[in-house]
């Protein structure tokens, strides 16, 4: 699509100099250009991948259809008297890290040979990375010493 262009102050200038009609057709002509570039933008914004061959991913931030649940009129999350389940913390776990004072966050005084009064303990789980396993199976190859034939061991089935 080519850029938009609207005449330029010569091009004025030179229909007023022709008279009024000459003005009257520039203005006609340059609205029609814009008229047109504004249906074919409005056209293209108005394809989505529900009524074109365009894939779903160029849809942008438009609105997707709502669900059709229905409100409880309850709050989102767990509900006020509902058991929480939560993990609870470990006796060893696989590792600590300390998180060392060094200065009194209220008057800035050093505490770096202050003795360790007491600690507030947190337990963060995490699951492992899942590590793909990769098994090889290999057919033994015998040569028969009375017919002198190849014979391959037998996979087993998915193996």
């Amino acid at each position: 699509m080519e850029p938009l262009r609207t005449p330029s102050e010569a091009e004025i200038q030179a229909a007023y100099r022709e008279g009024e009609d000459a003005v009257v057709k520039l203005f006609y002509e340059t609205l029609g250009k814009m008229a047109e570039r504004i249906q074919r933008l409005e056209d293209q914004i108005a394809k989505n991948s529900s009524i074109s061959s365009k894939p779903p991913s160029s849809d942008g931030l438009k609105k997707k259809p709502k669900s059709l649940r229905q409100k409880s009129g309850k709050k989102s999350g767990g509900q006020p008297g509902h058991p929480g389940q939560t993990l609870k913390a470990v006796a060893t776990p696989d590792q600590v890290q300390i998180h060392r004072v060094r200065r009194c966050r209220h008057c800035q005084a050093n505490l770096e040979e202050v003795k360790v009064q007491d600690c507030e303990r947190r337990q963060v789980f995490d699951v492992p990375p899942v590590k793909v396993e990769v098994t090889e199976h290999q057919a033994e190859i015998k040569i028969c010493p009375e017919c002198h034939q190849a014979t391959v061991g037998e996979f087993l089935v998915g193996g």
